[in-house]
C-alpha cells in the first residue's frame, strides 16, 4: 500500500485494502494528493478510524438492531417499535451509510415530520426512535459520533391534560348499558380500576378474589396478525 503518482492527473494516488463492518476485505484507492507524504499520511488516519466506524448502510445496521432488540423486547413492544421505525425513519435514512449521517441531516427529517401535524407526543416518540438507533450504535459499534445529540430533539413527553368524566358524567353514560349485562360490567371495572383495555379482555374468573375484593392484572389481550396474543402487563406496575 505504498503512494505512486497518477501518470492521467500527475498528483498522488494510493491503493489500500480494508475491513468493512461485515467482515470482508476491501481493495480501494483513494487520488488527489499533491504529495506521497499526504497521501501516506491521509491512509494512516482512515485506518486508524476504520477501526471505530460503523461505514455500514443504516438498513443493514437496522437489521442488527432488530435482531438484538428482539430478544429483549416484548413481541408487542418490538411491533411499535418496528412499525415506527419502517415508517417514518427508514425511508428516509436506509440508503446512508450511519457514519455520514449528519446532525443537518437529522434536522431536514425532524422539519418533514414537523410538516405533517403530528401531535407533539407522536413526534417525540418517532424522533427517541431514531435516537435509540444511534445511541446503540454508539454504545455497541463505536460510532464517533451521535447526530442526534447535535441535533437535539423535537416535540413533547406530555400529552395535553387529559379530559375524564366525573362520576355523575359517568353514572348518566353506565345507566345506558343496564340492559347490556357485559358491556355494563367492562365499562364499571375500566373506570373503577384504570386498568388498561387489554389487561380487561385478558382477565379470567381465576383473576378475581372475591373475599379480598382484588383483581390480580398479570397479562394483557394484544390483537398481532389477526390472531388473539396474550401477553404481559404493559410496566411492572400493572
Amino acid at each position: 500500500m505504498k503512494a505512486e503518482k497518477d501518470p492521467k492527473t500527475g498528483k498522488w494516488l494510493i491503493q489500500y485494502r480494508y475491513t468493512d463492518w461485515s467482515g470482508k476485505r476491501r481493495k480501494s484507492t483513494k487520488r488527489g494528493f499533491n504529495t506521497k507524504r499526504e497521501a501516506e499520511e491521509w491512509l494512516r488516519n482512515f485506518l486508524t478510524k476504520e477501526q471505530n466506524k460503523c461505514d455500514m448502510l443504516f438498513e443493514d445496521f437496522l437489521q442488527k438492531y432488530y435482531e438484538d432488540m428482539g430478544t429483549r423486547l416484548r413481541e408487542h413492544t418490538m411491533r411499535t417499535k418496528r412499525y415506527i421505525i419502517d415508517l417514518k425513519i427508514l425511508p428516509y435514512f436506509g440508503k446512508r451509510k450511519m457514519n455520514e449521517i449528519t446532525a443537518a441531516d437529522i434536522r431536514r427529517w425532524q422539519s418533514e415530520l414537523l410538516k405533517q401535524g403530528y401531535a407533539p407526543t407522536y413526534l417525540k416518540t418517532i424522533n427517541n426512535q431514531l435516537a435509540a438507533i444511534f445511541n446503540y450504535a454508539s454504545r455497541y459499534y463505536d460510532l464517533p459520533n451521535n447526530p442526534c445529540k447535535k441535533a437535539g430533539s423535537i416535540g413533547r413527553s406530555k400529552a395535553d391534560e387529559m379530559q375524564f368524566w366525573t362520576q355523575e358524567e359517568f353514572s348518566r353514560f353506565i345507566d345506558c348499558l343496564m340492559n347490556k349485562r357485559l358491556s355494563y360490567i367492562a365499562f364499571m371495572v375500566l373506570y373503577w380500576t384504570g386498568i388498561r383495555l387489554g389487561e380487561l379482555l385478558a382477565l379470567t374468573v381465576d383473576d378475581v378474589d372475591f373475599e379480598k375484593h382484588t383483581l390480580n392484572i398479570n397479562k394483557s389481550l394484544q390483537r398481532m396478525n389477526g390472531k388473539d396474543v396474550i401477553t404481559e402487563p404493559k410496566t411492572p406496575k400493572s
